[in-house]
């Protein structure tokens, strides 16, 4: 944990759906995970709420998340850890969706934890036009918090 707290990585949300993916650390030195930083996932909706600790990130998952965003503000889905070590994060752009006569971003976000508990939830989530953008701040965040877990 930093001095000011864990650090948001990704923090999709509106008013009814929410995906946040929070590091919360760097592993320590000779335990398993040396090398990586420990996050967790929430996902959470009226339906359902579910939150997943002790998520290991290695730098090339932040490489990964980069180039991720990238393929989003181009209008591409993206699958983000999807090799079976970690839950799957899977984004797909649904957009525009209008609410309150205010037209917004909207994209369907999927968390399957692949590798333990065999679960997965979906959302929907609406976004401001400059979501990949905070996005990528977030991610320059997490690297200055931790650099020795940035690359």
């Amino acid at each position: 944990m930093t001095e000011q707290g864990p650090v948001e990585l990704i923090h999709l949300a509106d008013s009814e759906n929410s995906v946040i993916v929070r590091v919360v650390g760097a592993a320590s030195a000779g335990l398993p995970g040396d090398g990586c930083l420990i996050a967790e996932i929430v996902a959470a909706s009226e339906f359902a709420n579910g939150r997943l600790t002790e998520v290991y990130l290695l730098p090339d998952d932040l490489d990964d998340w980069a180039e991720a965003l990238d393929l989003l503000a181009a209008g591409r889905a993206v699958s983000w850890m999807d090799d079976g070590r970690n839950p799957e994060v899977r984004i797909e752009l649904k957009g525009p969706y209008i609410s309150q006569g205010e037209t917004l971003n909207a994209v369907e976000v999927e968390v399957r934890d692949v590798s333990v508990s065999l679960t997965s939830v979906r959302v929907l989530v609406r976004l401001p036009d400059d979501w990949v953008d905070a996005h990528r701040r977030k991610l320059d965040q997490v690297h200055r918090a931790w650099p020795l877990g940035a690359r």
